[in-house]
């Protein structure tokens, strides 16, 4: 399972510099979708080459290591399909849109009640029906996708749990939709110059790089400002959800090279500016 294990780091990663490299969402999810299931197809080929040792070994892998490729496809997948369908309109066509696919997430949950809570609480007593393979009742409420795999590299249930996983995620998702949809309906215009509206229309790790820098420099407060209140300044007034800022950070400071990339290419483009001003006089 160790190259199983090194598969899933490296989706993850691999993950990770898409969601940071690319801002346009269904673009975003096109290249997710497509690393994703190359990924599935190598644990695939490694599963069917070496097998198992036992049949805990077949529930484990079924149970809690296949649904964290699994859940990603779908989850990339779902949002793919919402942002491609999404009708233009106003913030309250946006809203009902996104609340209904909420509704459809609730509906998934109501429909699988019983494995909902069989999975959340962590219950194993039906472990060898849902996740050994070749072991299934059409009574148990199968999704019709089980039907349509291959049979030798899927359980009963091991999708249900992907799902799960999938919607928990794709459920944050939306509300994040709604909350940004929120925030810009009821952002106050400025009474100096009612028609005035910055966007951010850069990378959010740019952005995300400039914060950092302007928060270690204490330009705000006499540097008594939280992290935390500049990030919500700067979403609230450039009309945008800057995520998981704190992971972006992480991710900077992982770079190998170019560490301040942003901020070199600020510094570049203003002295350009400033000697070809020089110049014109």
């Amino acid at each position: 399972m160790m190259k199983i294990q090194m598969l899933l780091n490296n989706l993850t990663e691999q993950l990770n510099f898409i969601d940071l490299e690319i801002d346009d969402t269904v673009l975003k999810c096109e290249k997710s979708v497509e690393v994703t299931i190359t990924t599935i197809q190598k644990v695939k080929k490694e599963i069917l080459r070496v097998g198992f040792k036992s049949v805990s070994e077949e529930i484990h892998f079924f149970k809690e290591i296949k649904p964290q490729f699994t859940s990603k496809r779908i989850y990339y997948n779902s949002v793919y399909r919402i942002e491609t369908k999404k009708p233009s309109g106003s913030t309250r066509i946006f809203k009902k849109y996104y609340n209904n696919e909420l509704e459809k997430l609730k509906r998934y949950f109501d429909d699988n009640l019983d494995f909902y809570k069989y999975y959340r609480t962590k219950s194993t007593y039906l472990d060898y029906k849902y996740f050994v393979r070749g072991s299934f009742d059409v009574k148990q409420s199968l999704d019709n996708f089980y039907y349509e795999t291959d049979l030798n590299f899927s359980t009963s249930h091991d999708f249900k749990i992907a799902k799960i996983i999938a919607n928990d995620l794709l459920q944050l998702y939306l509300e994040d939709c709604i909350k940004l949809l929120d925030r810009k309906s009821n952002k106050l215009i400025t009474q100096r110059n009612p028609n005035a509206k910055l966007i951010w229309t850069g990378s959010k790790i740019a952005l995300t790089e400039l914060l950092y820098a302007l928060q270690t420099e204490g330009v705000f407060n006499n540097g008594s400002a939280d992290l935390k209140i500049i990030a919500e300044f700067f979403e609230d007034n450039f009309s945008l959800d800057l995520g998981q800022y704190r992971r972006n950070f992480l991710e900077i400071r992982a770079r190998k090279e170019n560490r301040t990339k942003f901020l070199d290419t600020l510094k570049t483009n203003l002295l350009k500016r400033m000697d070809d001003t020089d110049e014109s006089f």
